[in-house]
């Protein structure tokens, strides 16, 4: 059976018009005959949203029984019995009431698609999974509900449903969204014209990416190479030389000229992977990109231009920087240049040629080492100075040999002579060995002179292939040191990423990789201090540098401390103590000071982060506050007015009976208000820290029963089970007191008529457990922590009975005493809410505050 399509209509923020398109679009396919069937759409009481249905077949909803309220939902098997051509489904995020087959909507618009119905549906921007955090933090408001943006990206088709902020505002003040009694905050939290204005970039990027992505599968599925220039991708080429940073800024400049560009940093490196780039460089220049919002690709590839060329075409780069060519003119003469062959061979991709001090040049090469070590090179030398002489010797001895014999035997030496020393005692032998031939060999004998053109065919041979042969095995030798060198710095490099990212703080790990790897006493980190400035020669003053970072013995205080010093910017620089490295373990280190500066700025980061948790925390809880005394507190203390005012009127008499429920009613809100009010106190001592808390000994079959006559009525069959002989617990009173209320009072919410709680109480390994235990309809397990959260009341609609603070402010008050609260499942169905307190000894006495 073929799986049916989705079609999703996204939206910035409520009120867009999701709904009435997705309805516009069901009536079309329905008035071309195709079969359609609402499974559930939600009007939110909007006349227009709801006309629009019109004679359209919905599908009746399914009720579900809550915590003894009712719910209606998508009746899924219904739908599924029906099997329409299309089905149409709104709201993709929705969360299921508990009881419902699956726990969300898209997972049952998941099984409508796996059953072969089309489905159309609508979801916001600020319900993707991979926003949640950014939506939080523009609009000050978390989002519980989501959907994952896998997926809403596997849809045939998303429509975006868009309108100006300044539009979207007028439909609210119309009341053409919300209720009249919620315009005015609304306008003035959630539909602020910034808020607005954000979510809707927000949508139009995201659905950008997604064009994109479609764009992308649909050139690969076409086998389109050519350069679609649908969005700007401007890609920068790096050599890894000291040009790099000027090419790369350039790049984000053209980058910056268009809204949105896409900056791409590539480095083509040789397959053979013998000559490479510098990667300290490499690394810097990484860093750079990132920083100006690109990101960084590498690959390999024989021929540059072409790879270049390959990846460019591979993202649809628009624009590509190369800089101007390091090589000298008279290299230029026998040679293009990667430049050069890149603009010819581009096609539509403009290729910029960026020019820079580093061009014309030409290339600084490193200084090449010697292929073979000193002693193989001396021994190379005695084999030619005493060899090529005991070789004349042993064949003139021999007088059957001919010429050809002797010049083989000689070729046969010299590259005997160039596997052991190289190149130089080679070419020695060589010339050595030609001139012996000529001398004793050759006629006319022991004369210079060659009589037949044969015997000086035959000399030219000889000497051609012996610096052949020579000039060989040196490259040989040369490129086998190399490899061998190039993957000792991979494993190295290696190692050091295993050890960076497998460990809590990168920069000590670095650090220490380093010192072990070439054997140091000490490696530092050193920064320039603000007082440094101007100072002709600071490399070896203390107080221009300060140690940020330090392995082993006595830190280097400052670069001249130390044998090697190796810059990393304007700023850093990384010193070596122990032992002053060769040239060629330079380029290595580095690469490791570079990554030692990345992590620095990685824990410099971490810590501001951590700084301002604390910060947004607080923001956090300000805002919830002002939400709760703007919103929750509105009810008791409307009630209370009410009451009063309608007692002081003149205009109705007041019988006695009515004056008594007025001032209850009165009573009753005042002390909720004064409730909620503490709750709140509370909960903001506890996220100050200024809670204070004095615990004592105190029995249990004693701070119960009080918590009991607190609740009053509400309380009065529920069940306690104290044993007498159960150890005191240490506790402050009058907060235990209010954790067992709030517990007690939760429980005696959700459980079922007739089953009251039951609160019971024993000792286990020096803890005191009460446990408040409801057979209500208890809680998923994945759910458990979601409770304690403040300011919401998981899965409970009813928001006029408090701020959904008990749970939080109950478990925070258990913290401040020593002790915990955790969740666990009743047995037959419900929830048990556990206190563990520490048990009071015998020699516990009354302790001072704590802090």
């Amino acid at each position: 059976m073929p799986r049916g399509e989705l079609r999703i209509y996204l939206g910035a923020a409520p009120g867009v018009g999701k709904t009435y398109a997705m309805l516009e679009e069901a009536q079309r396919r329905a008035e071309r005959g195709t079969d359609v069937v609402i499974g559930l759409v939600e009007t939110h009481g909007r006349p227009h949203t709801a006309a629009m249905i019109g004679t359209l077949e919905v599908v009746p909803r399914r009720t579900i029984a809550y915590r003894g309220a009712e719910f209606t939902e998508m009746d899924l098997d219904a739908v599924l019995a029906r099997r329409p051509e299309i089905a149409v489904v709104d709201e993709l995020a929705h969360t299921n009431v508990p009881g419902s087959r699956h726990d969300k909507r898209w997972q049952d618009v998941w099984e409508l698609l796996d059953a072969g119905m089309s489905v159309l549906t609508t979801v916001n921007i600020q319900h993707l999974e991979s926003l949640n955090d950014v939506v939080a933090q523009i609009t000050g408001t978390t989002q519980r509900e989501t959907v994952p943006d896998a997926v809403v990206r596997v849809a045939e088709q998303v429509e975006l449903v868009d309108m100006t902020p300044e539009a979207l505002r007028r439909r609210m003040a119309h009341g053409n969204i919300y209720r009249p009694d919620k315009i005015d905050a609304a306008l003035g939290n959630y539909f602020r014209v910034g808020n607005l204005t954000a979510l809707r970039e927000l949508a139009l990027l995201w659905l950008a990416d997604k064009v994109d992505a479609q764009l992308d599968a649909y050139r690969a599925q076409q086998g389109i190479s050519a350069t679609w220039e649908a969005r700007e991708r401007v890609v920068v080429a790096l050599t890894g030389g000291p040009e790099g940073e000027t090419l790369i800024r350039r790049a984000a400049r053209i980058a910056a000229r268009g809204k949105g560009a896409d900056l791409l940093a590539v480095h083509v490196a040789r397959s053979d992977g013998l000559a490479g780039a510098d990667p300290a460089q490499l690394a810097r220049q990484r860093i750079l990109v990132e920083s100006l919002g690109g990101t960084y690709h590498h690959v390999l590839g024989t021929d540059i231009p072409a790879a270049l060329l390959d990846f460019a075409r591979g993202v649809n780069a628009t624009q590509l920087v190369l800089g101007a060519s390091r090589r000298g003119r008279f290299a230029q003469l026998f040679s293009r240049g990667v430049g050069v062959t890149t603009t010819a061979l581009s096609g539509p991709i403009d290729v910029h040629l960026v020019t820079h001090p580093e061009a014309g040049r030409g290339r600084r090469t490193a200084t090449v080492p010697a292929a073979l070590s000193r002693r193989r090179r001396l021994l190379g030398f005695a084999l030619t100075v005493l060899g090529m002489p005991g070789l004349t010797a042993l064949l003139t001895a021999l007088p059957d040999l001919t010429l050809t014999n002797d010049i083989l035997i000689f070729l046969t030496a010299v590259v005997g002579v160039a596997l052991i020393g190289g190149l130089w005692p080679a070419l020695l032998a060589a010339l050595a060995g030609s001139l012996l031939l000529n001398w004793y060999f050759t006629p006319p004998f022991h004369t210079l002179t060659i009589a037949e053109a044969d015997n000086l065919l035959a000399l030219g041979v000889f000497v051609g292939v012996a610096l052949a042969v020579s000039w060989v095995v040196d490259v040989a030798a040369r490129r086998t040191r190399e490899a061998a060198r190039a993957s000792a710095d991979a494993q190295t490099l290696a190692t050091v990423a295993g050890s960076v990212l497998g460990g809590e703080r990168p920069l000590p790990a670095l650090l220490d990789r380093l010192r072990e790897t070439f054997a140091l006493r000490s490696v530092s980190v050193l920064e320039a201090t603000e007082t440094a400035g101007g100072r002709p020669d600071r490399t070896r003053d203390e107080a221009a540098w300060r140690v940020v970072a330090s392995v082993g013995d006595t830190p280097a205080t400052h670069p001249g401390a130390g044998e090697t010093a190796v810059p990393v910017d304007d700023r850093l620089t990384v010193v070596l103590s122990g032992r002053r490295l060769q040239a060629a373990d330079r380029r290595i280190v580095e690469a490791f000071a570079a990554q030692a500066a990345v992590a620095l700025r990685q824990e410099r980061l971490a810590e501001q982060a951590a700084a301002a948790r604390p910060l947004a925390e607080a923001d956090r809880m300000r805002t919830a506050l002002l939400a709760a005394v703007s919103h929750d507190l509105r009810t008791p203390l409307a009630s209370a007015k009410a009451a009063v005012s309608s007692l002081r009127s003149h205009d109705v008499d007041f019988d006695p009976d009515d004056q008594a429920e007025l001032l209850a009613t009165a009573d009753e809100s005042l002390d909720r208000l004064g409730q909620l009010v503490a709750n709140l106190l509370d909960m903001s001592r506890l996220q100050a820290g200024a809670l204070g808390v004095h615990p004592v000994p105190i029995g249990l079959e004693d701070a119960v029963p009080l918590a009991l006559d607190e609740l009053g009525p509400p309380a009065a069959d529920v069940r306690t089970d104290i044993p007498a002989d159960l150890p005191a617990a240490t506790a402050d009173p009058g907060l235990l007191q209010r954790v067992l209320v709030n517990l007690v009072a939760n429980a005696v919410r959700h459980s079922p008529p007739g089953q009251p709680p039951i609160v019971t109480a024993s000792a286990h390994f020096g803890q005191v457990e009460v446990r408040v235990i409801d057979t209500g309809p208890g809680l998923p397990e994945d759910q458990w922590e979601h409770v304690f959260l403040p300011f919401q009341r998981l899965g409970d609609r009813d928001t006029t009975t408090g701020v959904g603070l008990g749970l939080a402010l109950s478990r925070g008050l258990a913290e401040a005493m020593n002790g915990s609260i955790t969740p666990e499942t009743t047995p037959g169905g419900g929830l048990t809410m556990v206190l563990r307190l520490p048990a009071a000894t015998p020699t516990d006495r009354t302790k001072g505050p704590q802090e």
